[in-house]
């Protein structure tokens, strides 16, 4: 029988549970992007407090890339000992470590699929395979792109936002297109035993969005392709409603699982993942193998220890939002010393 603290393994990572740290804006990088004291505390945190797996907070990947305050950025090869400091923080209390990788736009403008040029793609999809090569230079145990949440690249795959009519529109293969040469660059770049991963959305839950047929074309070509692991998220326009997927918490379940049946590669479900018993009934239940965490983490960095000694504990996180009230001064939950 499955259990939430099984030694498993994804790629040439060994997970001590199937627990990981989804990728969580901390708004705590200096001005060139680099990890901060406070910042690698809070992995050194999240790392000893009992998660299997931490991913980064998404990463630009382009000295000029467009985002949030205090995001990671690490575009040049004199960053390598700052985010290398960063691994070792988390590897140092017994836990690997992934880097998510995104690009959005550059100049302070967040791209669409009709503002760039096919050399523009072709452009981004060197700055992938290059960040992720200074990432495993850095320590990291593998790169996770980031396709999710209506950013660039997550906007190739709805049949809405991508009118292209070249090889990277139309069809869902064309849609998925841009993803998977990513993925492709990537691996050519870092060999063959390092571990790449993409969050991808199963939907935009916008009206004829396609994305969820685009989602299934690209999860199985990308298994076809040898990638290590799959994050199934979604939304795309600010705070998901959960009442438009079903369910109030782990609200991706039926598409997680869907993409769970059809390929071959460890399956990670986001979303709203808020009680133990829930996901052990998933794991029962469907071939998802693996459930990851964001805000609940900013409230109980120790939450894995705390589900382990008292399974049936749901997750203090209300899911409030009052955590990015005030990104200026990091994203953290102002309730966290609340025992209610």
């Amino acid at each position: 029988m499955k259990t939430l603290f099984d030694e498993t393994r994804i790629g040439t990572m060994r997970l001590k549970n199937r627990l990981v740290r989804s990728a969580t804006w901390e708004a705590m990088a200096d001005d060139t992007g680099r990890p901060t004291p406070r910042l690698l505390e809070v992995y050194r945190e999240l790392a000893a407090g009992g998660i299997g797996l931490v991913i980064t907070s998404a990463t630009l990947i382009a000295k000029d890339a467009s985002g949030l305050p205090g995001m990671l950025s690490f575009y040049d090869d004199a960053s390598v000992p700052a985010f290398a400091s960063l691994a070792a923080a988390v590897h140092d209390n017994g836990c690997p470590v992934i880097q998510q990788l995104t690009l959005v736009g550059t100049g302070g403008a967040w791209w669409t699929p009709g503002s760039v040029s096919e050399e523009d793609i072709r452009h981004v999809i060197r700055l992938f395979a290059d960040a992720a090569a200074r990432s495993q230079q850095a320590g990291f145990d593998g790169v996770q792109v980031h396709s999710g949440h209506g950013y660039f690249i997550s906007q190739f795959l709805n049949a809405q936002k991508n009118t292209r009519t070249d090889a990277y529109g139309g069809s869902v293969e064309n849609r998925a297109r841009f993803l998977v040469e990513i993925v492709d660059a990537i691996r050519a770049r870092t060999g063959p035993s390092f571990t790449i991963l993409v969050k991808i959305n199963c939907s935009d839950f916008e009206e004829d969005d396609g994305v969820w047929d685009a989602c299934r074309a690209a999860c199985r070509t990308l298994a076809d392709r040898g990638i290590s692991a799959i994050e199934i998220t979604g939304g795309a326009s600010g705070k998901l409603d959960p009442a438009g997927t079903g369910y109030d918490e782990s609200v991706f379940r039926d598409y997680a699982a869907e993409i769970a049946k059809s390929v071959d590669v460890p399956v990670i479900m986001v979303g709203l993942n808020r009680s133990a018993p829930v996901l052990v009934k998933l794991l029962e239940t469907t071939r998802i193998g693996y459930f990851s965490l964001s805000r609940p983490l900013l409230r109980e960095p120790d939450l894995p220890k705390i589900w382990k000694a008292h399974p049936d504990q749901p997750a203090a996180c209300t899911s409030c939002d009052a955590c990015r009230e005030h990104p200026e001064d990091g994203i953290s939950c102002p309730f966290r010393d609340d025992p209610a």
